[in-house]
């Protein structure tokens, strides 16, 4: 048997927005998004076609067709976006692709203030 691990060298995201969490709750729930992620104090909202996992492995890149976040400073498992519904949240701060996203966003938030 051959195992091969192959990481996720390239990540694009097409489009990036920092959002209400309100806002973005409201917006996950009503798209069918079914949980948001939480990493170092903020939770990310991702959409993905499926065409992105044959590009991921047609051309080792993966590509997230909108990303929204907010800060959230402390770690719950349940957001309640309105009375009777509720989003889960993952705590997603021990995987690298998350991390890595959220280095990127910060490093954009840094480079929008100085513009």
């Amino acid at each position: 048997m051959n195992v091969e691990i192959r990481p996720t060298e390239k990540v694009v995201v097409m489009g990036l927005d920092e959002r209400s969490l309100d806002d973005m709750a409201w917006c996950a729930a009503t798209f069918g998004i079914n949980r948001l992620f939480w990493v170092d104090g903020h939770l990310i909202c991702t959409e993905v076609f499926e065409q992105s996992f044959k590009h991921e492995i047609e051309k080792g890149e993966f590509c997230i067709s909108q990303a929204c976040y907010t800060k959230y400073p402390r770690y719950t498992r349940l957001h309640e976006v309105e009375k009777g519904t509720q989003i889960p949240i993952v705590d997603v701060s021990e995987m690298k692709i998350y991390r890595s996203l959220l280095k990127a966003i910060r490093e954009y938030e840094e480079e929008q203030k100085e513009s």
